[in-house]
């Protein structure tokens, strides 16, 4: 396979795991899951909110440039990293305390719980396009 289609096909993968991841966080914020155990993590679908996630989760799955053997095992591996972005980066940026805590204790487990979908749905849609 030549570089462009690796690079286009993580990419797209990338993206329709951040779609799933996506879905999860509006899905179960929507059912007041994360509300239930002290986390206020629901927010609104919009298209502003949903376009930088499929953008960035694009952009994450550049990780699976990365040769590995199983990629089921990557994608769970992989998972960790924007999990890690969000807790001591983007989330203390957004205002929301180191790890997010200021959403609540329990929010690092949603964080990795969400970016550990995005890397099976990414590594899975992988391998279901794989020629």
């Amino acid at each position: 396979m030549n570089i462009p289609a690796k690079i286009s096909g993580r990419y797209a993968a990338g993206a329709v795991g951040a779609l799933a991841n996506s879905a999860a966080v509006w899905l179960l914020g929507a059912a007041g899951v994360p509300d239930m155990v002290g986390v206020s993590m629901a927010p609104d679908f919009s298209w502003g909110w949903l376009y930088p996630r499929l953008v960035w989760g694009g952009l994450w799955g550049m990780l699976f440039l990365i040769p590995f053997s199983k990629t089921i095992g990557l994608g769970t591996l992989l998972g960790l990293a924007p999990a890690a972005a969000a807790l001591l980066w983007f989330l203390p940026q957004a205002g929301k305390g180191y790890l997010g805590l200021e959403l609540g204790t329990l929010t690092p487990l949603f964080v990795i719980f969400y970016n550990l979908l995005w890397g099976l749905v990414t590594a899975s849609w992988l391998k279901l396009t794989r020629d």
